[in-house]
């Protein structure tokens, strides 16, 4: 942390005070002159000088921050300065800015870690379950003639009642049951089985101890049940119609998708095993190395990832406010829980700035321009609009500095 004072006094102090008035006088109530006309020596008379001091600081405020970073542009600031009003008198005011600088750190071991990356190995089994699972999301629910079996989906209407009196949210018309969900109150479902279309049953149950309505708690019921409709899931059979629902390229036999289905489990488990290797390199040299993370850094962060978690919301169609309502939470709760992850992030960003440093690792001008150029053909954008939203072309560079500092520490691992 450092301290700076940055005082505005003289002619840029008397300045300020005159805009001040100029500000102030449009509102003032002065007899004898309308609104913005009473002359200055009159409404200082009135309301006296030290009216217009903390509008008048307010007005240098910024000329004082631009001043405390054109004398401070060896510092390494990294979080926004806070600041606050020290002094303030007729002959000028002084700001106080407390600045955050960049940490010290200290690089401990970090190559030759001797992390093992995960081998990857894909069995006959996941790819069978891949498949299976591919065919359920194609399963389609058919009218079945017959009695109602475990598994089976009914349409019902149902009636309840306690005590031979009908309770509220007892009843529904032409309800999608599917048996054996145990979605409904237990011994329900099960009563259901072995009725078919146009049956009618009364059925008898006994509502949970721990069921939310406290009037049913405990408490026998019985519905009268009307069945509409059964009907059985379909998965489809591994044919010519299942290939063409697919609609992968190449894929046409049962042979070509178990091939293309392991290739796609192996890339993702892949992808897995790279991303923890990565993980735990880093976090092994966080561990041999020291630095004190200062508390605005973090601070800093969490607010980054309150933005983007809020972002992600909204592509839900949920609002913060209503989050935090579904979950009976607050911000400062989110925060408190997003701080572990937050500091992580900032050792890991200081650990690579210092590594990069350390190694010499740079990007050039050129390069940083090329990966521009083609992240922007890659998000089908054109390279200003891609920049822009990006951060700029030193926002490139460093991401393609921090993912080449990655790779020093893999292949010095």
């Amino acid at each position: 942390m450092k301290e700076v004072n940055i005082k505005i006094e003289g002619k840029e102090w008397e300045e300020a005070l005159d805009k001040a008035f100029k500000e102030a006088v449009k509102k003032a109530n002065i007899p004898g002159f309308r609104k913005g006309k009473a002359p200055k020596d009159v409404f200082i008379k009135k309301y006296g000088k030290e009216s217009l001091f903390f509008d008048a600081a307010d007005i240098c405020l910024n000329d004082a921050y631009q001043k405390m970073i054109s004398e401070n542009e060896d510092l390494k600031i990294v979080a926004q300065p806070q600041v606050n009003l020290k002094s303030i008198d007729e002959n000028g005011c002084e700001f106080s800015f407390s600045l955050t600088l960049y940490p010290e750190v200290k690089l401990g071991k970090y190559t030759k870690l001797g992390v093992k990356k995960e081998s990857v190995e894909v069995t006959d089994e996941e790819v069978n379950k891949a498949i299976d699972e591919m065919r359920n999301r194609y399963a389609e629910n058919v009218v079945k003639e017959g009695t109602i079996e475990n598994g089976n989906i009914a349409i019902i209407d149902f009636d309840g009642y306690k005590d031979g009196v009908a309770f509220e949210g007892g009843k529904a018309e032409n309800y999608s049951l599917e048996i054996g969900s145990n979605t409904f109150i237990p011994g329900f479902e099960e009563q259901l089985i072995g009725l078919k279309a146009g049956d009618e049953k009364d059925i008898e149950v006994t509502f949970p101890e721990d069921y939310h309505a406290e009037e049913l708690k405990g408490k026998k019921a019985v519905f009268k049940i009307k069945v509409h409709e059964v009907k059985e899931v379909k998965i489809p059979e591994i044919d010519k119609e299942f290939f063409e629902d697919l609609g992968m390229d190449g894929i046409n036999d049962l042979d070509s998708l178990k091939a293309q289905v392991k290739e796609n489990i192996k890339t993702h488990k892949e992808t897995h095993a790279e991303e923890h290797f990565v993980n735990e390199l880093i976090d092994k040299a966080i561990e041999n190395m020291e630095v004190e993370v200062p508390h605005a850094m973090i601070h800093e962060e969490i607010d980054r990832m309150l933005r983007q978690y809020e972002e992600n919301l909204k592509m839900q169609g949920i609002t913060l406010e209503q989050f935090f309502k579904f979950t009976n939470s607050d911000e400062a709760a989110l925060k408190d829980q997003m701080h572990p992850e937050a500091e992580k992030r900032v050792k890991e960003r200081l650990l690579l700035e210092a590594i990069k440093e350390k190694e010499n690792i740079t990007i050039t001008d050129a390069e940083a321009q090329a990966e521009a150029e083609d992240l922007a053909v890659k998000y089908n954008m054109k390279k200003d609009e891609f920049l822009k939203l990006f951060g700029g072309i030193e926002m490139v560079k460093y991401d393609k500095e921090m993912r080449k500092t990655i790779e020093f520490l893999k292949d010095n691992n």
